[in-house]
């Protein structure tokens, strides 16, 4: 009992004042940086409710939307007009075109257009998808899956389309040897 006694008497600033059958319990008190913590939280959530709630400034939905709207804003305008193709002549194109092509097509449609077991014969007035520039651009944008064709827009810039288009256009009559057999439809280029 003596143990307890001198606990009781080192401690009695720590006893309340609360007696429950005899039972007195401590007031063991939170630690001091716990308790400015938990002041510090209830005047960040004053300023919050204040700032946000009552005076109206944006939340951050409504923060991401306005910046969204800002960027799309920003946005370069593309300079790459789809709907008006025009065929590229300068040199320094056709020969960015044959680059393209001679890295990415020639094992489908060989080295000088002329076809193989894969490719059709891109040399002659046959076309299978059309011939004309649009026709060719197309083709090689969304390509033909089935037939074996790939679509280039993931891989190729538009004018990097246009200019491999170009390039095919330039093929045309050239009559290469080992020339694959026409398929497709007739084509005359409009002059």
């Amino acid at each position: 009992m003596e143990k307890k006694d001198k606990f009781l008497e080192e401690n009695a600033h720590l006893i309340s004042d609360h007696d429950y059958d005899g039972i007195r319990e401590l007031d063991n008190p939170m630690p001091t940086w716990w308790r400015y913590l938990f002041y510090v939280t209830i005047v960040f959530a004053a300023v919050y409710m204040f700032r946000y709630h009552v005076f109206g400034d944006d939340l951050q939905i409504a923060e991401y939307e306005k910046e969204m709207a800002i960027a799309e804003a920003n946005k370069p305008k593309p300079t790459f007009d789809e709907s008006s193709l025009v065929l590229m002549q300068d040199v320094k194109d056709i020969n960015a075109g044959k680059a393209i092509y001679d890295k990415n097509c020639v094992a489908c449609h060989a080295l000088l257009g002329e076809g193989n077991a894969i490719g059709p014969n891109l040399t002659d007035d046959y076309w299978l998808n059309g011939g004309s520039l649009e026709d060719v651009y197309k083709i090689i944008k969304v390509g033909k899956p089935l037939k074996g064709m790939l679509a280039w827009q993931n891989q190729l810039s538009p004018e990097q389309m246009l200019q491999v288009s170009s390039y095919v256009m330039t093929l045309i009559g050239t009559n290469p040897p080992n020339a694959k057999a026409a398929q497709g439809e007739l084509y005359k280029q409009e002059k």
